[in-house]
């Protein structure tokens, strides 16, 4: 299972850019514009790993969320957004039960990276978990990945990538996503660089059917999980 984290922020291009990097990191997202109608998610269903909040909402404010949930004995993790980076406005948020902040404007890289470690610590790290694909596993512990109970050995860039469609199996990724999440940085029209590294992966992990690594013309690529 996948982690689950509720994201709590009123700002469309907002909301859309933070579910947008969750999901592509590997996490499951549910999203609300409003404090009321998170305690009502969160009521009716207590399975979210981590809520990404927005302070500046519509009706309650990110540290009354905070603290309502606090006070119903809810545990769990959640971290702050909010345009204001002043030192009263962390402390406020750290004191009623929150367990990072982050201001905007934010990347997603760091977002990820806090988002992981609030997970590690609650042990519901995605990357403490095995990746399995039908007889292609990936240990990220170990950094290792076999295929049929036979270990392959990938560079560091082609192991990303094979994560990277691990994660997100069953799912289109298109040449711009990988080349943003693998090598970090925006696509320029340029899709070489990707269909290389595809290839190199079919050579080492995918030559025996049954095969998992699909192309979808004119979009990009897919792993098969079934």
């Amino acid at each position: 299972m996948r982690p689950r984290i509720l994201v709590v922020e009123d700002e469309e291009n907002v909301a859309f850019v933070v579910c947008t990097a969750l999901r592509l990191a590997g996490y499951t997202t549910v999203e609300t514009t409003s404090g009321r109608d998170a305690l009502q998610v969160v009521s009716a269903d207590e399975e979210f790993d981590l809520i990404v909040l927005d302070v500046m909402l519509p009706d309650l404010d990110g540290f009354e969320v905070c603290r309502r949930l606090r006070f119903d004995r809810s545990e769990i993790p959640v971290i702050f957004l909010t345009a204001s980076d002043t030192v009263e406005d962390r402390v406020r948020g750290l004191s009623i039960g929150g367990d990072d902040y982050l201001a905007k404007p934010f990347s997603v890289e760091e977002l990820i990276a806090r988002v992981e470690a609030i997970l590690r610590r609650s042990g519901k790290s995605i990357e403490s978990q095995l990746l399995v694909c039908r007889d292609l596993v990936l240990d990220d512990e170990a950094h290792q990945v076999s295929r049929k109970g036979k270990t392959v050995e990938l560079s560091l860039t082609e192991y990303k990538l094979l994560r990277f469609l691990m994660r997100n199996a069953g799912h289109v990724m298109t040449r711009a996503q990988i080349l943003d999440h693998v090598w970090s940085y925006d696509f320029n029209g340029e899709s070489t660089v990707v269909e290389t590294y595809i290839s190199l992966l079919r050579r080492k992990v995918d030559a025996e059917p049954p095969h998992l690594i699909h192309t979808v013309r004119g979009v990009g690529y897919r792993l098969n999980s079934r």
